[in-house]
């Protein structure tokens, strides 16, 4: 299975250097449409369900699901071919476009730079806490927050419970708000989950609380009150790397992670969403909805 990796990466390479989904399908004999369910939705399950420990067929079966215009044994089958034709079509290099200014970019672009000067109070290494969206547990994470090595962007780096390293970007809205962004999946697919943090009025705080906002396992978006806990000053990366996220349940929580739970894991500490079938979709589907998550 590791052709599908190599697949993968090959086709976000033509991609990223300019080539059309349309022209890599056209090349490779596959309909547009197979193609992009292939890339976009069942490659990024399977790698998914692959970082959950799940075995290499299962996990395609399950990935395989989220679509119904891809076969398994065709897919597997064209794997060999389809393989040889990405890496035998040439990426040819791409003219800069003039893009028109986009004041909002502008903004982004100066906050990330500005975020900086503002970060050393909140410099250091975290652990979080937030319920888990897969099992009845809490969620304990690590997470850094510093100074890029260019200085140009604050850093964040996210370990989350399956053992995948997620870095990414800060901003500051002044001294109210952090935003730590992150992108889920591998580029050029874009998985967005973002925590925005309140900053309380006090130097150097032991711990932070906000919301984390991303996609389940379903990728319905979900909401979740999180805690961040500084347990070290240190910005090392080499530091950060060797720690672990885990799963930790009720019962083997010690007092001081009991509160944490009792803080982050009720169910008003979470705002789901779930897919209501449905080929009317009226507003009978919005009660439902209400519904079936109360159940």
């Amino acid at each position: 299975m590791n052709e599908l990796k190599e697949i993968y990466d090959r086709i976000s390479f033509l991609r990223l250097k300019g080539v059309k989904m349309k022209d890599i399908a056209e090349k490779t004999g596959f309909s547009p449409s197979v193609l992009s369910a292939v890339y976009s939705t069942v490659l990024p399950a399977y790698f998914k369900e692959i970082e959950k420990g799940t075995d290499e067929k299962e996990a395609l079966d399950k990935a395989l699901v989220w679509v119904n215009n891809v076969s398994k044994k065709k897919l597997l089958g064209s794997l060999p071919t389809l393989k040889s034709t990405l890496f035998s079509m040439e990426a040819l290099p791409q003219r800069n476009k003039v893009l028109p200014n986009n004041p909002f970019l502008e903004t982004l672009g100066c906050n990330l730079k500005e975020s900086v000067n503002q970060i050393p109070n909140y410099s250091g290494i975290y652990l979080s806490y937030s319920i888990s969206s897969s099992s009845p547990a809490m969620k304990i994470e690590p997470y850094l927050i510093a100074p890029s090595e260019n200085g140009n962007y604050v850093e964040v780096g996210h370990q989350n419970v399956y053992g995948t390293t997620h870095w990414g970007a800060a901003m500051m809205n002044g001294q109210n708000h952090l935003y730590l962004l992150f992108n889920e999946s591998r580029s050029p697919q874009l998985a967005l989950f973002y925590i925005c943090l309140k900053i309380p009025m006090y130097d150097r705080p032991p711990f932070l609380r906000g919301l984390y906002i991303c996609c389940d396992y379903n990728y319905n978006p979900i909401a979740r009150r999180i805690l961040f806990v500084k347990v070290s000053e240190s910005a090392d990366r080499e530091e950060f790397l060797k720690m672990k996220g885990t799963l930790k349940s009720l019962e083997s929580l010690d007092g001081k992670e009991k509160t944490y739970y009792d803080y982050t894991c009720q169910r008003e500490d979470v705002i789901r969403m779930c897919n209501i079938p449905s080929p009317q979709m009226t507003d009978q589907d919005l009660e439902t909805e209400k519904r079936f998550l109360n159940i």
